[in-house]
C-alpha cells in the first residue's frame, strides 16, 4: 500500500501533517508541524519517511475528501524560508511532447528541424542509459522559487504583461538536500507547471521568459517509486461547462528520458546541493489545451487527476488588472 503525505489545515487554522494510505481516512503524524521537518527528522535518523511515519503512531483521523472540498488542504510540503524551494523542470521529455512544441517552433524554422525536434530525438536516444552510465542531458528551465508556488484551490494567477495564461498537467517529485549534500527524493505530486506558450510561441528563445510563472503543486506526496505507467485527465472548464478534456500519459513508460537521468542532470550542478534546501522539478507533458486551439481566459478552472494518486488538482485562474509600467533602476 502505497503512503501518502499532504500538510492539512486543523479547524484552528494550524498545520498538520496527515499520511495516508490507498484509501479510507488519513491520519495525523503526531510531533510533527510540518512534511519539511518530518522529512528533515528522517534524513538525521537514516531512515524511511514510512518508518518516521510508523514510530510517530497514529493520531487523530482525518477525512481528506472533506479537507479538500473545505479548503483545508494546502501543498504536500513548504520550506520556512521559500528563497530555499528552488522550482525548475525539464521539458521534451515525454513521447507526444515535441508534436505541440514542434508546431509552435516551425513557423520561424520554416521547413528546417526544429531544435525542439532535435532535442526530441536526442532524448529518443541516449535519454535512457543503461545502469551506472549517464545519458544524454535534457532541456532545462528555471521557474523561481517556493514564492511562486500555490496549493490546491488557490488560484494561479497571470502577471500583467503576460500573454496567455495555460495549463500543463505534470507530475513532479520533490526533494532535499542532505547535510553532507546529498538529495534525497521525499516522494511524487501532481502538478500544473502553468506557462506563458504565446510568449513562447512568439519566439522560441523566450521559452525562460514562458516559465516565469507560477505553478501549483497537488494535495499528496506520493512516497516510493512511481508506477512506469500513469494515466491522467487534464480539464478546463468555464462558467461551468467544460471547454477542454483530454487524457495525458506519464511514467518512464511514456516517456524518452529516466527520471534518474533527469535527476542527475539536475543535481550535478553544486548550487543545487545546497544543505537543507528543498527542490520541485517538473517532469514535463505532453497533453496541452493550447495545442488544441483553447485559449484560457480568467476564471476558467483547470483540473488535473491521475491514479495512483486520490485527489485531484483543481486552481481557478487569475489575471493581474492593470497595465504594464516600466520597471524604473534607481542608481545608488
Amino acid at each position: 500500500m502505497a503512503l501518502r503525505i499532504l500538510q492539512v489545515k486543523d479547524g484552528n487554522g494550524a498545520v498538520q501533517v496527515v499520511a495516508a494510505g490507498d484509501e479510507g481516512a488519513g491520519h495525523v503524524v503526531p510531533g510533527y508541524f510540518s512534511s519539511y521537518d518530518l522529512a528533515q527528522a528522517t534524513v538525521a535518523r537514516g531512515s524511511t519517511l514510512a518508518q518516521e511515519v510508523e514510530r510517530a503512531g497514529r493520531g487523530e483521523a482525518v477525512d481528506l475528501e472533506a479537507a479538500l472540498v473545505e479548503g483545508r488542504v494546502l501543498m504536500p510540503i513548504h520550506h520556512p524560508d521559500p528563497a530555499h524551494f528552488i522550482v525548475a523542470g525539464t521539458g521534451l521529455t515525454h513521447l507526444g511532447s515535441a508534436d505541440g512544441r514542434d508546431k509552435m517552433h516551425k513557423a520561424q524554422a520554416g521547413e528546417q528541424l526544429t531544435d525542439s525536434m532535435r532535442m526530441f530525438r536526442m532524448g529518443l536516444e541516449g535519454g535512457k542509459p543503461t545502469d551506472g552510465q549517464i545519458g544524454v542531458q535534457p532541456e532545462w528551465f528555471y521557474k523561481g522559487d517556493g514564492s511562486c508556488l500555490v496549493g490546491p484551490g488557490e488560484p494561479l494567477t497571470s502577471p500583467v504583461f503576460a500573454k496567455d495564461g495555460g495549463e500543463e498537467p505534470e507530475l513532479a517529485g520533490i526533494y532535499l538536500i542532505g547535510p553532507d549534500g546529498t538529495p534525497f527524493r521525499l516522494g511524487f505530486c501532481l502538478s500544473n507547471e502553468f506557462s506563458d506558450h504565446v510568449i513562447e510561441r512568439g519566439n522560441y528563445l523566450w521559452l525562460a521568459h514562458s516559465k516565469l510563472r507560477q505553478a501549483s503543486l497537488g494535495p499528496e506526496l506520493l512516497v516510493g517509486a512511481l508506477p512506469d505507467h500513469v494515466e491522467g485527465t487534464s480539464r478546463i472548464r468555464r462558467d461551468g461547462e467544460l471547454v477542454f478534456d483530454k487524457p495525458f500519459l506519464s511514467g518512464e513508460a511514456n516517456m524518452s528520458h529516466t527520471i534518474a537521468n533527469l535527476e542527475h542532470h539536475h543535481f550535478k550542478y553544486d548550487l543545487f546541493r545546497r544543505p537543507g534546501d528543498l527542490h520541485v522539478h517538473f517532469f514535463g507533458t505532453a497533453t496541452l489545451s493550447v495545442t488544441h486551439g483553447v485559449k484560457t481566459q480568467a476564471g476558467d478552472r483547470f483540473e488535473i487527476d491521475a491514479r495512483p494518486f486520490r485527489l485531484p488538482l483543481v486552481n481557478p485562474l487569475a489575471e493581474t488588472a492593470g497595465s504594464e509600467t516600466p520597471v524604473a533602476v534607481r542608481s545608488l
